[in-house]
């Protein structure tokens, strides 16, 4: 496995994953890394995928699927509030009690069925469990005073609550539900919802084989060509350009 490029600067050990980093990315990075598991390399690409929409005007809401503890989305508000942006509505789609039953197709990359995973946290205290209660995550974000009436929390698993949304325009659609069903069933539903210049990115392609199949499939369907860009190991970014 790669290691990360560090360098020795008079005997201090200097992290390079921070070097293009703007001081306000540095702070934002900081701030909400206790709430997710998500790495610098693609906290950084959310950070600057909003600063896009908002600088280019791109209309649309943003969608998050899979939230934990917020810790995304808790970005994502950190950006427009430095841009005193407050209008963006902002869907949560989870369902705030950990993760559903895994199908056969939802295996680590090395192999390793996430059945098995879970079978082994019979506690369900594991970050592959992903439990975090609905209002653990309001009190995380109702720190950042975004206006509440901007937040829709979806409570339930994405294949029940998806369809019966009201939802229009995305502009940033965010996927982070780990299994093959779940993220088949939000590309299905919420991708043709995502605007021209929109950023579609998925944190599971390299992580877990059901997302990655469930990604190639529905890709596959469409009538144009999709450059997924790589932001790091199993982080994935593309813009819409249709």
């Amino acid at each position: 496995m790669l290691q990360r490029f560090i360098k020795k600067k008079r005997g201090q050990v200097i992290d390079n994953s921070y070097a293009d980093l703007t001081e306000d990315e540095i702070e934002i990075i900081k701030f909400v890394l206790p709430f997710t598991m998500t790495s610098k390399e693609r906290l950084i690409s959310l950070i600057r995928a909003v600063r896009y929409l908002e600088q280019n005007k791109i209309e649309g809401d943003f969608v998050e699927c899979g939230v934990w503890k917020g810790g995304s989305v808790m970005a994502m508000i950190s950006v427009l509030k430095k841009l005193q942006s407050s209008e963006r509505i902002i869907w949560l789609c989870d369902t705030f009690e950990g993760m559903t039953p895994p199908l056969i197709d939802d295996a680590k990359f090395d192999g390793t069925s996430a059945k098995s995973l879970l079978e082994l946290d019979v506690n369900r205290t594991s970050n592959v469990w992903a439990v975090s209660g609905l209002e653990e995550v309001k009190r995380n974000i109702s720190d950042l005073k975004y206006p509440h009436d901007k937040i829709n929390y979806v409570v339930g698993p994405v294949e029940a609550t998806l369809p019966s949304l009201s939802i229009e325009a995305i502009s940033l659609l965010r996927l982070d539900t780990d299994w093959y069903e779940s993220t088949k069933v939000e590309l299905e539903i919420l991708f043709p919802k995502l605007v021209k210049g929109g950023v579609l990115i998925i944190d599971d392609y390299g992580h877990w084989k059901g997302c990655k199949k469930a990604v190639d499939e529905y890709f596959e369907t469409l009538d144009q060509p999709i450059f997924l860009n790589r932001i790091d190991y199993t982080g994935r970014i593309f813009t819409k350009y249709w």
